[in-house]
């Protein structure tokens, strides 16, 4: 029988309650209602979408919704982007709490446990006035499942597996609860080989590589994660504690990672396709957080608090250039292959009120951080820093009329941080006797302090079956400690970073407009945005070239430009007939940098214009198999010829993808299958945001994906 559940509680995290859930699989499945308590740009996605479109990791599963797209980092990670804003302009949320990585960097995924999440809440545009800083381009807002229904004990087990890369791994979750008290837990591993494309050879920065049976080789992977949640709950009272663990080990395509890409054992990594060998990655990410939700009559007062631990550390034969040493010292404490590690700390915490006065609802917030980033290894990127925060802000949202709901916002932020001096270990000089000046300082110590005033207004018109959103705010970003400090080789890149002390924060001006109509067999959204940075950070490559720490890698500089960004999302859902339903959505962006040396171009990894159609048809029940349904989706990606060197324009390819699934009965036991069958065509393209989109390495050839999901009760 399948696991009963109580309603969700949507009034966490300044969520309203009031929400009606449809059946149909869309991002829009909560349904028209929500919208007309937001003026935000926002969308649900719920969890029956996310398994239907598993993939290796959370973000690929989102990649269908127009808007959001990913930025690839091999078979198991990747990271987020909305309208072509990512790494640390998009926060992500799990918990209450601002999900705190390595987000700064192309190559580091997200430590999320995908297998652990209800449904995401996508906020689109600039979210800075309830979220902070790093929401300058948007918010996945990420929530837990349904809570279990009272005095009942269960759980499910789901398992799936990937032909492409081997991949295979499972989630078992069970769960107690009594009159006010629930325990649950959750235990989810994997396993994945080297992915396969479909070439039989790449060229690294014009270097040819053969690849042994199309497979990229050292690109496997595992991951471990476990989780613990302990609630309480009364008629006013909410309490949840959780406590969380995501560990991943991965290879790096062996010859895109290093000072010397010719010089891999090709033989060595091409015995099997398991392995993982250097270079490689280790992460750790430790989490707990604690939520708590008290009901007044008409008032609401909600805690979220955490810590949090990022541990990543990367892997990698010791190779010298320049002044280093030919051996790595036996006296040094870090291991001579541990190229770099980084250890974050991050505490946060996060009050909001809500106080519902006939036709406003006032709320305020308060929300506090504290990070310690310490580094590793020998080699130098990024230095170690301490970072404090602290933001008050106040919303009204006015009901002025039935139709008429309008928004005003204002927030205060201040960010104070610290950048600890680093000194290299080895002398950059070949003197037998090196003096201490010869110790050349990659950092000096740093301390800066920024302050910012960010609001926003916007409205929501409801006529009937139709809603019309307009808002229009500012928001911002403190410089990041790479983009403040940073001094070195990044082996990923081939290149040499140079950070700039004298960075302002970034500062966004956005227009959002939005009209949807929807009725019980039509649903349509076009959302057109408008947004200009008054100062976007951004990597410049320059006219010189590093031979001190690398192997004459050309030497990049953090910059500030103003740039301009416009675009459009649209999506139409259309049932023809009452098994037969049709979906259609797309979007296309243009941005361009309109002052510094880069004035004209784009921005890198700026997504091209694309298209996703799909038709849905379900069946009729059976004794045996309820629900059943089938679909084709076919994507279309234009050309991207709008780019930023070093990067290269990617050509336009076309998808073909087939999905489908059911609820089986065996025995008396339901159980939800589901299938996909990604790039059916075996089609070899160019994936524009992927990270390794500049060395000419298309993206994954065909992959069968099975998923099951079995519930039980105890």
């Amino acid at each position: 029988m399948p696991v009963k559940t109580a309603p969700r509680d949507t009034s966490v995290l300044e969520l309203p309650s009031g929400l009606v859930e449809l059946e149909e699989v869309t991002v829009e499945g909560l349904g028209a209602q929500r919208r007309r308590e937001e003026v935000s740009i926002i969308s649900f996605i719920s969890e029956d979408f996310i398994r239907r479109n598993r993939s290796g990791s959370l973000m690929k599963s989102l990649e269908r919704i127009p808007g959001i797209s990913s930025i690839g980092v091999g078979s198991g990670a990747s990271k987020p982007q909305i309208r072509g804003l990512g790494f640390n302009r998009v926060m992500v949320v799990e918990h209450g709490l601002k999900h705190e990585g390595q987000q700064w960097g192309a190559d580091h995924g997200l430590e999320v446990d995908q297998y652990g999440i209800g449904e995401v809440i996508l906020i689109k545009g600039p979210a800075s006035v309830r979220y902070g800083s790093d929401a300058i381009g948007g918010v996945l807002d990420i929530q837990a499942s349904n809570y279990p229904e009272r005095n009942t004990a269960g759980g499910e087990l789901s398992m799936g597996t990937q032909s492409n890369m081997n991949w295979a791994g499972g989630s078992g979750h069970i769960y107690y609860t009594s009159d006010h008290w629930w325990l649950e837990a959750r235990l989810t591993a994997a396993t994945y080989g080297d992915f396969r494309v479909p070439a039989d050879t790449v060229h690294v920065y014009n270097y040819p590589v053969a690849l042994d049976q199309n497979r990229v080789r050292n690109t496997a992977g595992t991951e471990q994660n476990w989780a613990f949640n302990w609630g309480y709950k009364t008629s006013r009272l909410r309490n949840v504690l959780s406590l969380s663990r995501v560990s991943t080990r991965a290879g790096f395509f062996a010859n895109a990672h290093g000072l010397e890409p010719r010089a891999v054992n090709t033989e060595l990594h091409d015995q099997s396709s398991t392995d993982i060998l250097l270079p490689m990655q280790e992460v750790s990410h430790l989490k707990v957080a604690d939520q708590l939700r008290f009901t007044f009559d008409k008032a609401l007062l909600e805690l979220d608090m955490g810590w949090q631990i990022n541990d990543r550390s990367e892997w990698g034969q010791y190779v010298n250039h320049g002044f280093m040493p030919a051996n790595y010292p036996s006296d040094r404490s870090d291991p001579a292959d541990l190229e770099r590690a980084f250890d974050k700390s991050t505490g946060i915490l996060n009050a909001r009120s809500d106080w519902f006065l006939n036709r406003h609802q006032l709320q305020v917030g308060l929300g506090a951080e504290y990070q310690r980033n310490k580094i590793g290894g020998w080699g130098f990127l990024i230095p170690a820093h301490e970072k404090r925060a602290i933001g008050l802000y106040a919303l009204d949202k006015w009901r002025w009329t039935e139709q008429w709901l309008i928004e005003v916002a204002a927030r205060f932020d201040y960010h104070k941080i610290n950048i600890e001096a680093y000194q290299d270990w080895f002398p950059s000089s070949t003197s037998a006797s090196p003096t201490p000046g010869d110790y050349l300082y990659r950092a000096n110590e740093l301390e800066r302090q920024f302050s910012s005033i960010v609001g926003s207004i916007g409205l929501t018109y409801t006529p009937g079956t139709w809603t019309y959103k307009g808002s229009f705010g500012t928001a911002y970003r403190v410089p990041l400690a790479q983009e403040l400090g940073a001094n070195g080789v990044n082996y990923h890149y081939y290149r040499f970073e140079r950070g700039n002390a004298n960075l302002d924060p970034e500062r966004s001006f956005q227009l959002d407009l939005e009209a949807n109509y929807q009725t019980e067999k039509l649903t349509f959204d076009f959302s057109p945005y408008l947004n200009y940075f008054t100062n976007y950070i951004y990597l410049n490559p320059s006219a010189a070239y590093d031979y001190l720490y690398g192997a004459g890698n050309q030497v990049f500089n953090y910059q500030q430009a103003q740039v301009i960004r416009y675009g459009a999302e649209f999506h139409v859902d259309f049932r023809l007939l009452p098994q037969l339903h049709l979906d259609l959505g797309g979007e296309v962006l243009y941005s361009q940098q309109v002052s510094g040396s880069k004035k004209g171009y784009s921005l890198p990894f700026s997504p091209p214009a694309s298209m996703i159609a799909g038709i849905e048809k379900s069946f009729r029940s059976t004794a045996w198999l309820t629900a059943p349904f089938i679909g084709i989706d076919y994507r279309l990606t234009a050309r991207q010829n709008r780019i930023v060197p070093p990067e290269k324009t990617s050509p336009a390819y076309q998808l073909l993808s087939i999905k489908g699934g059911g609820d089986l009965i065996f025995w008396g036991q339901q159980m939800t299958l589901n299938f996909q069958v990604q790039n059916v065509l075996n089609t070899g393209y160019m994936n524009h945001t992927s990270f390794y989109r500049l060395i000419d390495l298309p993206e994954q050839g065909r992959n069968l994906v099975f998923s099951l999901l079995i519930p039980f009760q105890l």
